[in-house]
């Protein structure tokens, strides 16, 4: 059976403004969502997902990371502005890339790869609006059964005004590619400023959806919303695809049994709340030995934050920055707020990247290390996966990229996306 930590968590920028604004500092109408289906039935784009029991945990890492070198991977391909790359679950010959823009472009697993291997997978752009500041195609997920039920879910922004989409898409059996056509809504979220819209999705070991959303934007939450649990801006959100219509709520989720928020707000907790308290959660990850959730939180003016995150909890924003009271001066702020993992200060970088738990071959010493990035400095470092909070992370690298996303195989090796260039990096032994 899962330790205690695995109950409760189940433990668990493209110009440089796209994510160096995640950084920057500027209401929203507010939506009643439908009424509930008394009966709901599940989407066609769902699928029965019993959940993933996990080994034992792994041995603690030893306490010092390695160097290592990051090189240039697939060094005949180039992307636009590549904003996540991902393998579909059990296959291990073909990349997938999202571009901001709103496509989505595969090519082979192969070193020697060259732009006439890269073929369309899916085209959004008839419906993406990334014309706002952090805007665009922002997420993918393959479904965990994917290989049997074909379905893909993919979150975007959308209008004017901008709005959040996170939706389900099936696979087209005659080409092999997104069936754009099919696309099955889930859920809305308006968006009252061009930046801080989070957008990142992925399963848990649960077989559960996770989503990020960050808080709506403007300097210093001036909504509030990070506090606010009526609506899902700062939020990471984890609903059942499987089952109900769009979606059933995980019955532990701790505003379980509350009216859904399908537009993002309501006048109750929301539901589908997993945890809260996020300025802007740009990228998250699962370590796949232990199942914990991995956040890295991009910081207002002073600090960048790592949290491992747990279900239930608070994580700060915008009472606190990282682990310090905010705003800067403020001395009484809530201690039941959860203290990061780990942080770093804003003369090391301003826009923090969340990486993965390292848990491939190639790198040996950097096994049981979570490995995450900045994307103004473009330096790159590491803590242990069992680290408390409070951790000093250690650096490992600092490059010239500007790390939009980190990615990971189904080997478990590590690659970067370098969002100006296009170009796709490995993290390597030195």
């Amino acid at each position: 059976m899962w330790s205690t930590r695995r109950q409760t968590a189940i433990s668990v920028t493209t110009i440089v403004t796209l994510l160096a604004l995640a950084g920057c500092g500027g209401g929203s109408e507010s939506f009643e969502p439908p009424d509930p289906d008394p009966d709901p039935s599940p989407l066609a784009c769902s699928t029965d997902m019993a959940a993933i029991e996990l080994p034992p945990l792994p041995d603690s890492p030893d306490s010092t990371p390695p160097q290592i070198g990051v090189q240039q991977a697939f060094t005949q391909l180039a992307f636009s502005q590549p904003l996540a790359m991902l393998q579909a679950p059990g296959d291990d010959s073909t990349w997938y890339v999202v571009e901001r823009r709103g496509t989505i472009q595969a090519f082979p697993n192969d070193s020697s790869a060259t732009m006439a291997d890269v073929e369309p997978f899916g085209d959004l752009t008839d419906r993406v609006n990334s014309s706002a500041n952090e805007a665009g195609l922002l997420g993918m997920a393959f479904h965990p059964d994917f290989d049997n039920n074909r379905v893909v879910y993919l979150s975007y922004t959308r209008g004017t005004p901008l709005e959040s989409v996170v939706s389900c898409f099936i696979i087209d059996s005659s080409t092999g590619n997104l069936d754009v056509d099919s696309e099955e809504v889930l859920l809305t979220v308006e968006q009252p400023q061009g930046n801080h819209n989070g957008g990142n999705v992925a399963f848990g070991p649960d077989g559960l959806l996770y989503i990020g959303f960050g808080d709506g934007g403007g300097s210093g939450d001036p909504q509030g919303n990070g506090q606010n649990t009526t609506n899902v801006h700062g939020t990471i959100l984890r609903i059942d695809v499987d089952s109900g219509s769009p979606y059933a709520i995980p019955a532990d989720n701790p505003f379980a049994g509350n009216t859904e928020c399908f537009q993002g707000t309501s006048t109750m907790d929301c539901p589908e709340i997993f945890a809260w308290g996020f300025r802007n959660p740009w990228r998250f990850s699962f370590d796949r030995d232990t199942g914990d959730l991995w956040v890295g939180d991009v910081g207002q003016g002073s600090w960048e934050e790592v949290n491992r995150v747990e279900i239930s909890e608070n994580y700060g924003w915008n009472e606190r920055e990282g682990a310090h009271c905010y705003p800067p001066g403020t001395t009484n702020c809530d201690t039941d707020n959860v203290d990061p993992i780990t942080e770093y200060d804003h003369s090391q970088g301003n826009s923090v990247t969340g990486g993965y738990v390292y848990r491939g071959s190639d790198v040996p010493d950097l096994e049981g290390f979570y490995v995450f990035g900045d994307f103004g400095s473009g330096r790159i470092w590491a803590v242990p996966f069992d680290s408390p909070q409070g951790t000093e992370p250690t650096e490992l690298i600092d490059t010239a990229l500007n790390i939009a996303s980190f990615a990971e195989g189904n080997a478990g090796e590590l690659y970067v996306l370098h969002i100006n260039g296009g170009t796709i990096h490995q993290i390597v032994a030195d």
